[in-house]
């Protein structure tokens, strides 16, 4: 299995999902090969959860990395779990129209462009 794939099944694994119990890893590339992973943290307000897409995104950004060729998104689902409209929105704005790989426990896996799933994005196009 591929690296990216490999990190965001791990990451899965130090969500925090005591509320949902649906644990989520996500993993995203930077242009200079480095991976930067993350979970999804749940509250008990559920308003203020984040997900695992978010949080490897943030992460990425506050380690300096800009710029992204990949993302990964693992869950324990049969039927592949892509991105919320939130995550969605994010993984646009810092990662464009990057690829985006979706994988189950059992290695099953789909791939995507983002605008695929996200076909008309709201970005800085529409303020500048």
């Amino acid at each position: 299995m591929n690296p990216l794939l490999e990190a965001a099944l791990s990451a899965r694994t130090n969500a925090h999902a005591p509320f949902s119990k649906f644990q989520v890893g996500a993993a995203i590339e930077d242009a200079d090969g480095r991976i930067f992973t993350g979970c999804n943290v749940e509250n008990a307000t559920y308003g203020l959860t984040i997900c695992a897409e978010r949080v490897a995104v943030f992460k990425a950004i506050s380690e300096g990395a800009r710029k992204f060729t990949r993302i990964a998104v693992a869950a324990d689902t049969d039927v592949l779990t892509p991105p919320c409209g939130a995550c969605r929105q994010i993984l646009w704005e810092f990662c464009g129209d990057a690829e985006l790989t979706l994988v189950n426990l059992q290695g099953k896996t789909e791939s995507f462009r983002l605008s695929e799933l996200f076909p008309r994005p709201f970005d800085a196009s529409f303020i500048d």
